[in-house]
C-alpha cells in the first residue's frame, strides 16, 4: 500500500475553491478524501464538500440511561441495605429517590455529551496534514488526502482550478 499524502491548494476566491472541489469529484477522488479549509464562516456544503452525518444525539441519550439506572440502583440499594422504618412508611422513599435520579440523569447526559463531542470531532487529530496560515486571513484552502500514485493528479486538478500555491505534506 502506498503512503498517504496531504495536498493543499490555496485560493483567493470562493468560486475557485468550488471549482477545485468539482474538479476533484470529476477526477474520481472519493468523497471524504478532500475538504475545504477556511477562516470565513460559509454555510455547510457551500463548496459542494461532503458533509458527514453525525451521531451526537445518541451520546446524551445513552448517558442519561446510564445515569438514571445508576441512580435507581444507588438509592434503592442504599435504602434496602440499611432499612429505616419510621412511622410505618415504606422502606423505599420514591420522592427522595426522584431528586437523586434527576441529578444523576443530567450528570450522565452532560458527561456523555462532552465525550460525544470529542469523539465526533475526531480529537485528537495526530495527522495534521498540509496547512497554510493565510487561510485565517481569508484565503480558501482545498486539501486532498491521496496516495503517492495519485499525487500528481491531485496537484494537476488543484492547479487547473487556479490555485495560487500548492503545498504537500
Amino acid at each position: 500500500m502506498a503512503a498517504s499524502n496531504s495536498v493543499l491548494g490555496l485560493y483567493d476566491t470562493p468560486n475557485a475553491g468550488a471549482d477545485a472541489m468539482d474538479g476533484l469529484k470529476s477526477a474520481g477522488f472519493e468523497l471524504g478524501t478532500f475538504d475545504v479549509l477556511t477562516g470565513t464562516p460559509y454555510p455547510e456544503g457551500a463548496f459542494g464538500e461532503y458533509v458527514p452525518q453525525h451521531r451526537l444525539f445518541r451520546f446524551p441519550f445513552f448517558g442519561a440511561m446510564v445515569g438514571i439506572t445508576l441512580a435507581i440502583l444507588f438509592t434503592a440499594g442504599t435504602q434496602l441495605a440499611y432499612p429505616v422504618i419510621t412511622g410505618g412508611k415504606p422502606i423505599l422513599a420514591v420522592f427522595a429517590m426522584l431528586i437523586i435520579a434527576y441529578e444523576l440523569t443530567m450528570l450522565g447526559a452532560v458527561v456523555a455529551t462532552v465525550v460525544g463531542i470529542i469523539f465526533e470531532s475526531r480529537l485528537p487529530n495526530l495527522n495534521l496534514g498540509a496547512y497554510d496560515t493565510r487561510i485565517t486571513e481569508g484565503y480558501i484552502g482545498v486539501v486532498v488526502e491521496c496516495e503517492d500514485d495519485r499525487l500528481e493528479e491531485a496537484r494537476g486538478v488543484l492547479q487547473t482550478a487556479g490555485a495560487l500555491e500548492i503545498k504537500t505534506a
